[in-house]
């Protein structure tokens, strides 16, 4: 039987992140910890560090959703 897509709150995804910026971390070693794959915890870093933080990312997915609602409706 196939194993069910885990989810992760944004506050576990930030603060996963904040790890990263800790003395002696690596992506490695934080990925390992907290039971995740260091490509996801890299995924993560990358969409908060482009948004400026993840409240902006979380705006920036609203707004998306929205404008992607819109599209639908209009066709």
């Amino acid at each position: 039987m196939g194993q069910s897509r885990r989810t992760f709150t944004d506050e576990f995804k930030a603060a996963a992140v904040g790890r990263l910026y800790e003395p002696g971390a690596t992506q490695t070693g934080v990925a390992k910890e907290l039971g995740v794959t260091s490509s996801q915890l890299k995924t993560w870093r990358l969409e908060i560090e482009a948004a400026g933080s993840m409240a902006a990312l979380r705006r920036q997915q609203a707004d998306a959703a929205e404008l992607d609602r819109l599209r639908k409706e209009s066709d």
